[in-house]
C-alpha cells in the first residue's frame, strides 16, 4: 500500500485528532444529558410524592373534620326547633349564628375534600341526560331560603327551546351553585339572573349575573386560581376559602368546557361557563 504523502497525512492525522475530540465531547455531552434526566426523575418523583402527601392530608382533615361538624348542624337544629324547651330571642340568635359558621366551615371542608381528590385523580364523571327545566327548578328552591331572607331578587329565566344535554349535571349544578352563592353573598340590592342559551349547536353558555359590587378589571385574571379572592370589605366579612372558583374551572376542564367572567366595578357582574351539549367519551373516562 502506497504511503500518503506527507500533508495528506498530517491533514488525516489533524482530521483524526478532530474526530476523536468532537467524540470526546459527544460522550461527555450525552453523559451530562443522562445525569440531567437522572435528576428530573428525582424531582419529579420528589414532587410526585409531596402532591400525594398533600392530597392524603387534605382528604384525611377534611373527612375528619365533616363528622363533628354534622353533628354540630344536628345539634344547633334541635336547639332551634326548641325540643328541649323554648329559647329566648337571643339564644335563637346565638344558636343561628353557630349554625350559619358551622355551615360555612363545612363548606370550606367540602371544597378541600374536592380538591384533594381532583389532585389525586379521583373525581368521575357521571354524564346522563337530563332536562334544564329539572336542574333550574332544583337549584330555584335550593336557594329560596337564602332568597326569601334578602333584598335581593334570584331570577331563573325559562330555558324555553332548549334542548337535553348530555353531561353531568350533579357537577354542573355545582358550578351553577358556586356562581349563584358568590353572586348573592356580593349583591346587597339589585338581582342576580340565571339563564342558558346556545352558543352554536353542539355547545351551550350557562350565565349568572348580578348587580353587586362588580370586580376590578385587574383581578378578573386570578379569580379562578387557588385560594383567589376578592379583596373588598364585602370579602373581609365574608369568610370562604378561595377554593370555589378554581373548583368550578376543574370541573368544567373535566366537562369539556370553559369559564369566563366580565364584570364592571359598581355596576355588576356575569360568570359564565360554555360547554357541550353532549359529553365526549374521552372526558366521560377521565378520573
Amino acid at each position: 500500500m502506497a504511503e500518503l504523502p506527507m500533508q495528506d497525512a498530517e491533514q488525516f492525522a489533524r482530521l483524526q485528532a478532530e474526530n476523536e475530540a468532537l467524540r470526546a465531547e459527544l460522550e461527555e455531552t450525552n453523559q451530562g444529558v443522562l445525569a440531567l434526566y437522572a435528576e428530573l426523575d428525582i424531582q419529579a418523583e420528589h414532587l410526585r410524592q409531596a402532591s400525594d402527601l398533600k392530597s392524603r392530608f387534605l382528604s384525611y382533615m377534611s373527612h375528619e373534620f365533616r363528622t363533628p361538624l354534622g353533628s354540630i348542624l344536628s345539634i344547633t337544629s334541635l336547639l332551634a326547633d326548641e325540643l328541649d324547651g323554648p329559647l329566648s330571642e337571643e339564644q335563637h340568635r346565638q344558636v343561628a349564628f353557630v349554625s350559619n359558621a358551622t355551615r360555612e366551615l363545612s363548606d370550606m371542608v367540602d371544597d378541600l375534600l374536592d380538591l384533594a381528590k381532583i389532585e389525586a385523580g379521583r373525581i368521575t364523571i357521571s354524564p346522563a341526560w337530563f332536562d334544564m327545566f329539572d336542574l333550574f327548578a332544583a337549584l330555584r328552591g335550593m336557594f329560596r331560603p337564602i332568597v326569601d331572607a334578602t333584598a335581593v331578587d334570584l331570577i331563573f329565566e325559562e330555558p324555553v327551546g332548549l334542548p337535553r344535554l348530555y353531561t353531568d349535571d350533579k357537577k354542573l349544578a355545582q358550578i351553577l351553585r358556586n356562581f349563584i352563592s358568590n353572586a348573592l353573598k356580593f349583591t346587597t340590592r339589585g338581582e342576580v339572573r340565571v339563564s342558558a342559551q346556545l352558543v352554536d349547536a353542539q355547545h351551550i353558555r350557562f350565565a349568572v349575573s348580578d348587580t353587586g359590587i362588580g370586580i376590578a378589571s385587574d383581578l378578573l385574571g386570578t379569580l379562578f386560581e387557588d385560594f383567589a379572592q376578592v379583596d373588598s370589605p364585602l370579602q373581609k366579612r365574608l369568610r370562604g376559602t378561595g377554593l370555589g372558583l378554581s373548583l368550578c374551572k376543574r370541573f368544567v376542564a373535566l366537562l369539556g368546557g370553559e369559564v369566563g367572567v366580565h364584570s364592571e366595578p359598581g355596576v355588576g357582574s356575569t360568570f359564565f361557563v360554555i360547554i357541550p351539549l353532549a359529553l365526549a367519551q374521552d372526558n366521560v373516562d377521565e378520573t
